[in-house]
């Protein structure tokens, strides 16, 4: 393969690319603001020029400076075997050093308020490229806060005209809200009037954005970034599989950002799924409940298990069948140790996938992309994470595995005695006809918020959201991915996949033992004093997500993939001193 040296690395390169993508591909480090791999490349913040050398077919090969020494933008430069670049000489450096005191003249010194603060390029070229002093006197041209959209706002002052935004909408959303208005120093960002910044993938200018100039409304103000842990998961709303990153601290969770998987969701992430985690937080069932004297009361655990067991063996005892729906928002881990919990009351239980939201059609980005292409990021209009996944997971225990209508229908028609029925949705999922149908049987509902279903059930035990707990997805591709917990689970409530090991420990005569008292920190980081929650709880075994896809592989050879094809999260994570080490 051809090679080059950039900095004193020596890297290999495909034909095609750029200077400045090989060293991002190799770790060595260049400034740069305007480049980004999935835009155009205007190379106008001029910060990642470097001085370039390259052999002379002319001069028997012999290495020379390109354009006699004139220093070339690395980011539009395509890469030559053979070459040599320098972005630390004098030269460059001093060019570096240039153009952060120009970036920097009319910027406003407001670094303590500002939510990029932590996170932002400029500070971080400011103390590596910049100069200590300022040495402009003039005033200072201001530029005005303004509101671009439902999601996002633009401080223009500390804008630095990289025109990633601006190339976003056009060459991806394919929306062109985005424009730059003026001339000189008083070029500013701007939406035409009446065209708000808003289309499905609208907040992704927030994360390209590499200073404090485009801001997150629902973020503003709320968390310093330094104070936040990221946590990987995947997308748990809709079918796509994104990799997202959980942003929380002390147990609450402030933002969620995407995580690249070139894969998969490229860099980005809808709108819907970078807002849509608000119900993780927001009227979560804080209790469980048994039916007494027509009326749902609120019970501790050990009194719901000991309802539902009792409900459920006395449905079964009397000849009646038993029905499993599991929520397609539930865990590969979940839906499996359900469906053994079902067989365990009966063995001859059938399963139900919930209900499967379809909301519009399935879009691709960018503009002119299909679904399937390889470069296309997808929009889905199927909102469930996981139907294929449960599916897999049911169809492992042999039988027929219906879907929700069927089973809708024969819910109303008494086919069934009893029924283990999942929700965990971020919405309203049971129709009034679903919920009457509920009336002729046995019904343990395990859901996350009080929905309609609540209504008609015997026994509602508090499930927990996909941030709470660990698991697996399969998405629309049939990609398997694992995910981590994020946050705790909330006050009074379990994970699903727990419920159904404390219900199995009941059912095989080994209860629940006594209750222990323990004390979770939360978020506990480096420097942070962390939060300490103190709980009390009562299972025999302790659900583990990655010790259950153990047991599912040992169990059906069908299920092997939970082992050899799960796809884990890969977060690099680089840590480095504020201050240089230096050795006496």
């Amino acid at each position: 393969m051809p090679k080059i040296t950039i900095n004193g690395v020596e890297c290999e390169f495909q034909k095609g690319q750029k200077i400045l993508e090989i060293a991002n591909a190799n770790d060595v480090k260049v400034p740069y603001y305007c480049y980004h791999d999935a835009l155009s490349i205007p190379a106008q913040c001029r910060i990642c020029l470097g001085e370039i050398w390259a052999p002379n077919p002319r001069n028997e090969g012999k290495l020379e400076p390109q354009m006699g020494g004139k220093l070339q933008p690395t980011c539009s430069t395509e890469a030559a075997d053979g070459m040599v670049v320098y972005t630390d000489n004098p030269r460059a450096v001093a060019n570096q050093k240039a153009v952060m005191e120009y970036l920097l003249i009319n910027h406003p010194l407001d670094c303590p308020v500002c939510d990029q603060a932590g996170e932002c390029d400029l500070q971080d070229y400011s103390f590596e490229y910049g100069r200590g002093v300022s040495r402009f006197q003039e005033t200072k041209v201001k530029q005005p806060k303004k509101d671009l959209g439902p999601n996002v706002y633009i401080y223009s002052d500390r804008c630095i005209m990289c025109t990633r935004c601006v190339r976003f909408t056009r060459e991806v959303a394919g929306t062109a809200e985005l424009s730059i208005n003026g001339r000189g120093n008083r070029s500013e960002i701007d939406v035409f009037p009446g065209v708000p910044l808003d289309n499905e993938l609208s907040a992704n200018v927030i994360d390209l954005c590499p200073v404090g100039a485009l801001l997150d409304k629902d973020f503003l103000f709320t968390q310093r970034v330094w104070f936040l842990k990221g946590t990987p998961s995947i997308d748990g709303i809709t079918a796509s599989g994104d990799n997202i990153t959980f942003e929380h601290n002390e147990g609450k969770i402030y933002r969620v950002k995407p995580r690249t998987n070139m894969a998969i969701n490229k860099w980005w992430i809808t709108d819907e799924v970078r807002y849509g985690w608000k119900h993780i937080q927001d009227g979560r069932l804080k209790s469980p409940y048994r039916r007494r004297f027509g009326a749902l009361d609120e019970c501790t655990f050990a009194q719901a298990y000991d309802a539902a067991i009792e409900g459920l063996i006395e449905a079964s005892s009397k000849g009646g069948k038993l029905l499993l729906v599991v929520s397609p928002m539930l865990s590969c881990e979940d839906a499996y140790l359900l469906a053994k919990l079902a067989r365990t009351v009966d063995a001859n239980a059938e399963f139900a996938v919930g209900m499967v939201p379809y909301r519009g059609e399935d879009k691709a980005f960018p503009k002119g992309a299909r679904p399937g292409d390889a470069n296309a990021f997808v929009m889905y209009a199927e909102k469930a994470p996981n139907a294929r996944g449960v599916r897999r997971v049911l169809e492992s225990f042999g039988g027929t595995v219906h879907d929700f209508d069927a089973a809708s229908r024969a819910l109303a028609n008494g086919s069934y005695a009893s029924c283990i029925l999942t929700g965990n949705y971020p919405g309203e999922w049971a129709t009034d006809e679903f919920a009457s149908s509920l009336g002729s049987a046995f019904t343990v509902l395990i859901d996350t918020h009080p929905r309609k279903a609540a209504d008609k059930a015997d026994v509602v035990i508090p499930g927990a959201s996909w941030a709470e707990k660990a698991g697996t997805f399969e998405n629309a591709n049939n990609i398997i991915q694992a995910f981590e917990q994020a946050i705790p689970v909330a006050e009074n409530a379990k994970a699903e996949g727990q419920i159904a090991l404390d219900l199995i420990s009941m059912l095989d005569g080994e209860g629940l033992g006594p209750v222990r008292r323990e004390v979770v920190r939360v978020d506990e980081a480096p420097g942070q004093v962390p939060t300490a929650v103190e709980r009390r709880t009562q299972s025999a075994r302790l659900y583990n997500a990655a010790m259950t896809r153990q047991e599912m592989a040992q169990s059906s050879e069908s299920l092997g993939v939970f082992v050899s094809e799960v796809r884990t999260p890969v977060v690099s994570v680089k840590q480095e001193p504020d201050v240089e080490m230096v050795e006496l």
